[in-house]
């Protein structure tokens, strides 16, 4: 036999879901009805709000959270991009201030050699040092002026200090100069403060020469200002060449150890002046 009771209940159940049913709608439009004429539902309402709102905030925070991350990235990535501009930034401004800094100061030694050149009644002609020889014993340069200037071996050349060294060998375009402190180097001077006369050498260091034939008792103190004598034809009578530094006087000995600094910082000097003298320019004979 076919039991009956399941299906019986089933249909008898049909019609009571039907009545809920219309029964909550027709309350629900009731209530609609009259919480929009007369605003009974409004506390319910509150109520309803403040007890949903933790769900709310639970339900919303991971979107929150991820909004949050993705703002953060994307400022984090900001920064670094700006981080890299400032640092391009600060990198190509040191570069402009140490090429500020060095035109400073070739504006610096250029005006010096201006102010210099005011002073000097010879004739002269500036030029650039190009090259040093690396050998460490010679004290050799390289100047951007040669015979197609006028430039002839044994001219003198200067800074704004002083004596600098002299033409050792011309070429047409270019000219190798020895320094007053080449080892192989002598120049005549004499003490500008009474006029005594001995000879200046090169030491293979650029803050000395030697003056190795001085007597013990000779008048030099120092502090002295050693300049060009102008004997041998070569350099221009008058010129700073050094200040005497030491002085030991050695007993029984017939001269005494004297050193003096150069006026010019040999080592440092990037621009210098050739000289064109009266008293030094070749004579050309037909």
């Amino acid at each position: 036999m076919i039991s009956t009771r399941g299906s019986n209940n089933t249909l008898a159940r049909i019609p009571a879901l039907g009545v809920r049913v219309l029964t909550l709608m027709a309350l629900s439009i009731l209530l609609m009805v009259l919480d929009h004429k007369q605003d009974h539902l409004k506390t319910v309402r509150r109520v309803v709000e403040v007890a949903v709102y933790p769900i709310q905030v639970i339900v919303e925070s991971p979107f929150r959270l991820w909004e949050w991350l993705a703002e953060s990235v994307a400022d984090r990535n900001q920064l670094q991009l700006e981080v890299g501009r400032l640092q391009a930034e600060r990198l190509l401004t040191s570069a402009q201030l140490q090429q500020l800094t060095a035109l400073r100061a070739e504006n610096a030694r250029l005006r010096d050699l201006l102010e210099a050149r005011t002073r000097v009644r010879d004739e002269i002609r500036v030029a650039q040092i190009m090259a040093v020889d690396p050998n460490p014993y010679r004290h050799i340069v390289v100047i951007d002026i040669g015979s197609s200037d006028g430039i002839y071996d044994g001219q003198a050349i200067i800074d704004a200090n002083g004596i600098v060294g002299q033409v050792l060998q011309t070429g047409l375009m270019t000219s190798q100069a020895i320094l007053i402190s080449d080892p192989s180097h002598a120049l005549p001077v004499e003490v500008n403060r009474n006029g005594l006369r001995t000879t200046a050498y090169g030491t293979g260091e650029f803050d000395r020469l030697d003056l190795p034939f001085l007597p013990n008792n000779a008048d030099i103190r120092e502090g002295d200002l050693l300049v060009t004598s102008g004997l041998g034809g070569a350099f221009p009578a008058g010129y700073p060449v050094a200040v005497i530094g030491s002085i030991n006087r050695i007993p029984q000995a017939p001269f005494a150890d004297v050193s003096a600094r150069p006026s010019s910082a040999l080592d440092q000097v990037r621009e210098v002046m050739v000289i064109w003298s009266t008293e030094n320019t070749p004579v050309v004979n037909d």
